[in-house]
């Protein structure tokens, strides 16, 4: 069997969803064809983005390629964080247990709460009169 030289995986956070490729012996990042810092210009939104890279000291030895859609930059922060940590895992199952200490492997469910007919959000109400 020949030796992988790409583990990909997906995350999902919010409305967003993201597809990782990491690459052994490379380095780098592209989110959507842009740089880590050109793409997420704040610093909570980056660090989101490598903690899991960080938390298994695994931050020079991978080529990170990422093509996420959908939600805003905290959604994606998020989604790409779930799927770089599932695809370090799958590069090396010996993480999992690192990663999930750090509660890197979990799905957050939370998502906007649809609104709802005869009100003005989804759980606002408009203002009672009683005459």
């Amino acid at each position: 069997m020949a030796e992988q030289t790409t583990y990909q995986a997906v995350g999902r956070r919010k409305a967003a969803v993201a597809r990782v490729w990491l690459r052994p012996g490379q380095s780098g990042w592209s989110i959507n064809g842009r740089s880590l810092e050109e793409y997420f210009p704040l610093l909570r939104h980056r660090d989101a983005a490598e903690k899991p890279l960080a938390v298994t000291e695994a931050t020079g030895s991978f080529g990170v390629y990422i093509r996420v859609r959908g939600g805003g930059p905290t959604g994606q922060a998020g989604a790409i964080q779930l799927a770089i940590a599932r695809a370090v895992v799958s590069a090396d199952e010996e993480t999992r247990s690192t990663l999930r200490a750090h509660d890197l492997l979990t799905r957050d469910p939370r998502v906007v709460e649809r609104k709802k007919p005869g009100q003005p959000k989804a759980r606002k109400r408009f203002q009672f009169s009683k005459r």
